[in-house]
């Protein structure tokens, strides 16, 4: 890998990180929902730097369309989504501090005393990635693919029809 994918992951990464950090640190909760999606799109785009585009596109994607109906559920049930009020959303903070802290260590260590091994000996082009990745969709995984979009197309209109309220016809 060279200095300029490295250097771009290392400013994503951070990115990600202090996104990330500003979801606790606000009382708004719609910019919690807000930072919570840039720390996602960020971490879709050291996907990208890592040239895996398919896995860059499809988080960033997901995540937005998660975030977004987030955003409008807390909007719609929250007392105080805009966080103008005296409400403070954390709670046991110098035990939650020195969680992260530790956690966060711990996983500095195991990425630098950890002997890694070489994966792979020869890795296909990005292209090449995406062609292999769309033969095995529509050839192995087709039919899970099918009957898995089906039943979430029920379950939406199962949903939508006991959520409705009919009124009697015959009067």
């Amino acid at each position: 890998m060279n200095i300029e994918r490295i250097i771009f992951l290392l400013l994503f990464g951070l990115t990600a990180i202090w996104f990330a950090w500003r979801v606790f640190m606000t009382k708004s909760m719609i910019r919690s929902a807000l930072s919570l999606l840039a720390s996602m799109v960020a971490i879709g785009i050291m996907f990208f730097v890592m040239q895996a585009e398919f896995l860059g596109v499809l988080h960033i994607m997901m995540m937005a369309t998660e975030m977004t109906i987030m955003a409008i559920f807390m909007m719609m049930f929250m007392m105080d989504p805009g966080g103008m009020g005296d409400m403070d959303m954390s709670h046991q903070k110098k035990p939650s501090i020195l969680f992260a802290c530790l956690t966060g260590a711990s996983f500095a260590a195991a990425i630098l005393f950890t002997q890694w091994q070489i994966t792979a000996d020869v890795v296909p082009a990005p292209a090449q990635q995406n062609h292999d990745l769309g033969i095995e969709l529509m050839q192995r995984s087709m039919m899970i693919f099918e009957t898995v979009g089906v039943s979430i197309l029920v379950a939406m209109i199962a949903a939508t029809a006991t959520a409705l309220s009919f009124k009697s016809i015959n009067k």
